[in-house]
């Protein structure tokens, strides 16, 4: 999330983007989480926030690419116990399980083992999974 990032060096909120580009706040919003990929954005929105942050259309769309695929690769050839897991707590997410405490904490231990136990995981890529999946992300 490109953005986020430019925001956070910039000092500027979700809405002061919105103001500047003419853009909905949902808009930005959903660009900011994730939810819609820059990438994937017409160029006359990528267009407006690149000109709002002082950045080009061609990094934008570079570094969102670039975060997509880190964001695919992170989420594949994990260890079969902890994709298992990732697996059953997006499903518990998606149905709104009534034991989605228990998959959560499946989950965590997965993570924790993989990274720390097994060092089948780098810190940053565990990091990511807690982040996105555990630590408030919505994960799907």
């Amino acid at each position: 999330m490109i953005v986020n990032e430019i925001l956070k060096e910039l000092g500027f909120t979700r809405y002061r983007l919105s103001v500047l580009t003419g853009l909905s706040c949902s808009t930005v919003s959903n660009i900011c989480s994730g939810k819609t990929k820059i990438e994937r954005c017409s160029a006359e929105t990528v267009y407006k926030i690149a000109r709002a942050l002082g950045v080009s259309m061609e990094m934008l769309i570079r570094c969102g690419i670039r975060s997509s695929e880190k964001e695919r690769m992170y989420e594949s050839g994990l260890p079969d116990y902890l994709q298992q897991d990732l697996d059953a707590y997006k499903d518990g997410l998606k149905n709104g399980s009534a034991v989605l405490d228990c998959l959560w904490g499946e989950l965590y231990g997965s993570i924790h083992i993989a990274e720390i136990n097994e060092g089948s995981i780098t810190p940053e890529h565990a990091d990511y999974l807690r982040r996105k999946y555990l630590w408030g992300g919505t994960g799907v």
